[in-house]
């Protein structure tokens, strides 16, 4: 955990990213590499009846490690994304309780 959703971003951009990104981010939220997931949902974006383009959505589904961190790890994401061709980029994050996560059934 942390968990990387990315909404309207290629996946070839995604990973394009991936290991400079959670190299960053791993020194960041000090947390073994292999705690990050990045996912790439197929998502289509419809308004008035068409299908749109939008900008990147980035949820960060993670235990909560305080603003400072969290200023960091979205500045960084940002960083990422535009240096791959995004212009706009926002990011929001899900804390989670580590009483209501659990691994093989054992909350944290």
């Amino acid at each position: 955990m942390p968990q990387l959703i990315f909404k309207g971003v290629e996946q070839a951009r995604v990973q394009a990213i991936s290991k400079a990104l959670v190299d960053e981010l791993q020194q960041l939220v000090d947390c073994p590499r292999d705690y990050f997931t990045l996912e790439v949902p197929q998502t289509a974006y419809v308004f008035d009846g068409e299908y749109v383009a939008v900008s990147p959505l980035i949820q960060v589904n993670w235990f909560d490690r305080g603003q400072a961190v969290q200023d960091r790890v979205a500045q960084a994401i940002t960083r990422h994304l535009q240096q791959a061709g995004c212009s706009q980029v926002d990011v929001f994050f899900v804390p989670l309780a580590a009483a209501q996560y659990y691994e093989n059934g054992v909350h944290y």
